[in-house]
């Protein structure tokens, strides 16, 4: 078994950053473990700018953080799932070179991130036609694929993302009927909702909600109704949206999964893992950054947690 300093687990912006961090703070052995083909996270297919600064992208932020992790020599796994983490800092993984893989470390950083939902708000019963993508999933298929996942086009729900990739498709040729809400506001900023939306004449309909989905094999409509003050449906405003693509943006959760094998504590509202001022779970040398902790709005947040995680995993691997 091979033994590591610090093991972490995510290699997007909350795990290269703590890995960066712990390095400046004198940790040599350090090994970042992505299950995806290439570090960056979801930075890869956020081609839109406002990463750091106005100017940069998510694959352009993405890079200075692989190439600054490069430079200072931190070795790296990709294509590399974890599939167990024990409280006494043992890992085990796999991919495809070698097999299972099994790994310690004297401290470990969380940086998996969230994951999208996918049942919350959805009022319709679940259909089976093609045509039903997460929000995230249609990104990717967009902007790092290179291909579109319909040409008309229904979004349900309003997080950023969603306004974000409303445009986007637009952009692209396809025509979005409209962008549902259940709640009377928008959640997403307002500075998306109208760069992404208003500026481009996209209908956003509020305290709507999905009721069934008409389809033949691949999905040709959904049918949108109004709720009342109750956010009970009303059934004589029930009407049909024409469409052959239905994105679900409905919120994220925390992958928490991996942490609750380790014994750590996670809230049973939000999932979340708990952690104190330095970013440290209930188990010793188990920290936790970026977005499995809360959702971050901005790069510059994640950018600063995870700093502080990777510092403080490494004053605690130096007393240990």
């Amino acid at each position: 078994m091979a033994i590591y300093d610090l093991i972490v687990i995510g290699g997007g912006a909350a795990g290269l950053t703590s890995a960066i961090s712990a390095r400046e703070a004198g940790i040599e052995n350090i090994l970042v473990i992505e299950r995806e083909d290439n570090l960056g996270g979801v930075l890869n297919q956020c081609i839109h700018n406002g990463f750091g600064d106005e100017n940069t992208t998510g694959p352009e932020y993405a890079d200075k953080l692989k190439n600054k992790a490069m430079n200072m020599k931190i070795s790296y796994k990709v294509n590399t799932t974890v599939i167990d983490v024990d409280n006494k800092m043992n890992v085990t993984a796999v991919n495809e070179s070698d097999g299972i893989l099994e790994v310690s470390a004297k401290a470990i950083i969380f940086a998996v991130g969230c994951r999208e939902k996918t049942n919350s708000g959805i009022y319709f019963h679940k259909s089976h036609c093609c045509g039903i993508f997460s929000a995230l999933t249609a990104q990717k298929f967009i902007n790092i694929e290179g291909y579109m996942p319909g040409n008309n086009v229904v979004i349900l729900g309003s997080e950023d993302i969603a306004l974000i990739l409303a445009r986007r498709m637009t952009i692209e040729g396809a025509k979005v009927k409209a962008v549902i809400e259940k709640g009377t506001k928008c959640i997403g900023s307002k500075k998306n909702e109208t760069e992404c939306l208003a500026d481009f004449n996209i209908p956003f309909f509020t305290k709507h909600v999905i009721t069934k989905i008409k389809s033949n094999g691949r999905i040709e409509g959904v049918y949108v109704a109004s709720l009342n003050g109750d956010n009970k449906i009303i059934k004589e405003t029930e009407k049909l949206i024409e469409c052959d693509t239905l994105i679900l943006a409905l919120g994220f959760v925390p992958e928490n999964e991996l942490m609750i094998k380790a014994n750590v504590s996670v809230s049973r509202v939000s999932g979340s893992p708990y952690v104190d001022e330095n970013l440290k779970t209930n188990v010793d040398g188990i920290f936790a950054c970026g977005n499995v902790i809360h959702q971050h709005d901005y790069v510059k947040s994640v950018y600063d947690e995870a700093y502080k995680a990777g510092k403080n995993a490494a004053r605690f691997i130096l007393q240990a």
